[in-house]
């Protein structure tokens, strides 16, 4: 980093916040509107301790591969405008002497790696290639889809913007790690987007052709990036949407029908997808607990080779129903509550097992508080509860059965902490609204 670079980063802060003022000023509610301008700055913020974190005291991807990676492509490129062709050439066709490290060229055919890689280098163009500014750029991109996953939520329970601010524009580790150059970004601003798009779309019947298309988009960047999140997350929203419009149907046999029209639809584009599609080998079906079994095999060599921050979830895998049955609590836990304070080995994990345990105390507190069934009650009959728990313990699983390292842990993970947060969130606000009416009741 030299001085350029810090003033290109302030340049670019002061034109993001131009460009989102513009779009604050049509947010009537005062309330929100301040919550908008404080997630922006602690986006800003956070950009700019992830760039000075991942540079100065832990590397990463993005300092080994996407920015050196991409600012090299950037650099052949603005040398040679020949080859512009680059950006949208194979994976498999890169030659490792175009590389900035000739060792990285087995990235490269990575799909999500070369996305990434791409982007920097054609973000570089707009921003000369400096590396606090493109981490800023990312972290804009992210922050665009945040927003709208938080106004979709203040849309549901207008009350209670400031419980949903904290869990969404506030939450630690979701901020840092959708702060830089990285996958996170891409993935977390297409889960706001497309949750945001759907719900327009499905339930309140507007701009149906704009949002559409950014449902398209989003579910592309999905399968470029992350499809596994995609799997996890559209059936629990698709049971929302369905659950939601059902309510709206007096006579319960419409009702019967738009469920099993819905879960049949579902059923048989995921099938056809799974089918068809190489990018969801792996993650669906069978497929599944092959790559769980192999994921952890290649995390147990690695434990066993080095003195990194690798954890086992003292449960065998095998493969079958019954195995992963009994490995689901622990990867749940794994996912939602560990690092533990012990078990937190460098600055990264130690700021995670911190919310991870904030996390336990809040689940523990709102257990007891409402009671066993209030509790699992709520999560069943409530349809936007049952959606975020749905996908935050499906992801968890996921996440946790496959993640045998702290350190990436505490960044796949984040996709499924704010789903899991609101959850515990409404089900103490559900409790409440109870206790008013039963109290409403006994004055009357």
């Amino acid at each position: 980093m030299d001085l350029l670079d810090f003033f290109v980063f302030v340049l670019y802060t002061l034109l993001f916040y131009f460009y989102f003022s513009l779009s604050r000023k049509r947010i009537t509610d005062i309330r929100l509107r301040k919550f908008h301008k404080n997630a922006f700055w602690l986006k800003v913020f956070a950009s700019l301790c992830y760039s000075l974190f991942v540079l100065y005291i832990s590397l990463g991807d993005t300092t080994t591969l996407y920015f050196p990676e991409g600012h090299h492509l950037y650099k052949l490129i603005l040398n040679d405008p020949s080859k512009f062709h680059l950006l949208f050439m194979d994976g498999h066709a890169f030659d490792s002497s175009m590389l900035d490290n000739p060792h990285q060229i087995g990235y490269f055919s990575d799909t999500s790696n070369l996305l990434v890689i791409k982007f920097t280098a054609f973000l570089s163009f707009f921003t000369f290639g400096q590396y606090l500014t493109l981490n800023l750029t990312f972290s804009m991109i992210a922050f665009s889809g945040v927003w709208k996953l938080y106004r979709f939520f203040c849309m549901q329970f207008p009350e209670l913007k400031k419980q949903f601010a904290i869990a969404i524009l506030y939450l630690p580790t979701f901020v840092f790690w959708s702060s830089g150059i990285l996958k996170e970004p891409f993935v977390i601003s297409a889960l706001g987007w497309l949750t945001y798009a759907l719900y327009q779309v499905m339930y309140k019947r507007k701009k149906i052709v704009i949002n559409s298309c950014r449902v398209f988009i989003c579910i592309y960047i999905f399968t470029l990036v992350k499809i596994y999140i995609l799997v996890a997350y559209l059936p629990a929203f698709a049971l929302f949407l369905l659950l939601k419009n059902a309510s709206l149907i007096k006579n319960i046999f419409g009702k019967i029908l738009l469920i099993i029209g819905f879960m049949a639809g579902s059923i048989f584009f995921f099938t056809r997808v799974a089918d068809n599609s190489e990018t969801l080998e792996g993650y669906t079906g069978n497929d599944l607990t092959k790559n769980i079994i192999v994921r952890q095999q290649n995390f147990n060599a690695q434990n066993n080779a080095s003195e990194g921050s690798f954890f086992s979830l003292g449960v065998t895998f095998d493969g079958s129903l019954g195995s992963l049955i009994k490995i689901a609590p622990a990867a749940i836990i794994a996912t939602l509550f560990r690092p533990f304070i012990w078990e937190s080995r460098n600055i990264s994990t130690m700021l995670s097992s911190i919310e991870s345990m904030a996390f336990m105390f809040f689940t523990i507190f709102v257990f007891f508080k409402v009671g066993a069934s209030h509790f699992f009650n709520t999560i069943v009959r409530k349809p936007i509860v049952l959606y975020c728990f749905v996908f935050s313990m499906i992801f968890s699983l996921f996440v946790g059965a496959t993640t045998l390292n702290f350190g990436t842990l505490v960044r796949y993970k984040i996709p499924a902490t704010p789903f899991y947060l609101i959850a515990l969130i409404l089900i103490l606000y559900y409790s409440a609204e109870s206790q008013k009416r039963k109290q409403h009741l006994i004055s009357e």
